[in-house]
């Protein structure tokens, strides 16, 4: 019996890593792709404010 846990107990902390590794991957990249966007909707908030000079195109 210990000789299987011997065997099991690394297995389980590899499939965890791995796990673990893999849901921070998606986490990074579905961020990245949340930074593009907003940063997408800030640049043409930019470009597209009213002429006036200090209005905001923003509300908050």
């Amino acid at each position: 019996m210990p000789r299987r846990l011997i065997f099991t107990v690394p297995l389980l902390l590899v499939l965890l890593l791995t796990l673990l590794l893999f849901g921070a991957g998606f986490a990074l990249k579905a961020l990245w792709w949340i930074a593009v966007i907003v940063l997408v909707v800030r640049l043409i908030g930019f470009v597209a404010r009213p002429k006036g000079g200090s209005a905001r195109w923003y509300r908050w």
